[in-house]
């Protein structure tokens, strides 16, 4: 079995296949046509430019298509990138499928569905419990395969379920500390919060934005779909209402993608737990590639900082 990309560091030489993420076209200074490539394995990812990119090069080296490779591994603007030295399609005989370059959660989706719905089963509010469930059914497949973004955190197979049932887990703990929270709303609110993506996003291999993810964004899509269920089940009044904003202003700020800022208690507990999650993903896998002693690479999302890993963490 080849060593993940996720396995190498800055110097390293790899020899392997990739999955092709996504391929852009560009021209550099001289006029001569570039492709930057974004690879991925299941243990990570990395990019990489070929340069003077055939026509030829352009058919080929497409999303959703694995390639051998090899190439160095250098440090570009405190990120890892790939120097192509050699690249082909791989082959039938090469014996590689799509599916063992996806990175996928760590904890198995059966469990993590058991898990979604224990907390489904601890709603007392009917109204409530009726619409999440709705939900659940509506988009049970796709709900517990999909990523939960393109890029940065929980963008793997799985993603989406397992950052729910990661935010869960917090405000389980955050409920026994402040009795006062309304359970079943924070509940609803997480497991609601980022279904919209299901709908953003063109699915599990090459992840990509969709036109309505582009044009529209999950929070618009999520929080026209909940009256939408609430109609079917004709449901209405302040929960509906509330489902709403809780899934509306789950960014926090304007400037984050809220069109509204958390004006209920649950809602600004949401915002927090949802950063805390994303923000506690991105660490820990870029910190799963980093030595003791030694630096992440520049974590975009969170601000171009690189985080230490220290030496007692052996």
């Amino acid at each position: 079995m080849q060593k993940g990309i996720g396995n190498h560091a800055v110097g390293d030489t790899f020899e392997g296949f990739m999955l092709i993420k996504e391929a852009k076209k560009g021209t550099a200074s001289n006029g001569k046509p570039f492709l930057t490539l974004y690879f991925v394995d299941s243990s990570g990812e990395i990019d990489a430019k070929l340069w003077d990119a055939s026509k030829e090069d352009e058919e080929i080296f497409t999303e959703e298509k694995v390639v051998k490779l090899v190439g160095d591994i250098h440090e570009f603007r405190g990120k890892a990138q790939m120097r192509i030295k050699s690249i082909r399609p791989a082959q039938v005989t090469d014996g590689v499928r799509v599916s063992d370059f996806l990175e996928k959660s760590p904890v198995d989706k059966d469990i993590l569905q058991e898990q979604m719905m224990e907390a489904i089963f601890e709603m007392k509010n009917p109204n409530i419990q009726r619409i999440v469930r709705a939900f659940i059914k509506k988009y049970n497949e796709d709900l517990f395969i999909y990523p939960a973004a393109s890029r940065n955190h929980h963008a793997y197979v799985s993603g989406l379920a397992h950052h729910i049932v990661s935010m869960l887990k917090i405000g389980r703990q955050l409920c026994d500390i402040y009795p006062e929270l309304n359970k079943d709303l924070l509940y609803a609110g997480i497991i609601l919060h980022d279904i919209g993506k299901l709908h953003e996003l063109s699915g599990v291999v090459s992840t990509s934005y969709t036109l309505e993810g582009k044009l529209l964004g999950h929070i618009s899509l999520m929080v026209t779909e909940i009256k939408e269920v609430a109609d079917e089940l004709k449901i209405e009044g302040e929960e509906v209402i509330i489902l709403q904003h809780l899934v509306l202003s789950h960014h926090g700020k304007a400037e984050w993608g809220s069109a509204k800022p958390p004006l209920v208690r649950e809602a600004e507990i949401l915002h927090f737990i949802d950063v805390i999650d994303a923000k506690m993903n991105m660490l820990n896998r870029a910190l799963e590639k980093t030595n003791p002693g030694e630096f992440t690479e520049r974590l975009f999302a969170l601000d171009q900082r690189s985080f230490y890993k220290p030496l007692f963490e052996e």
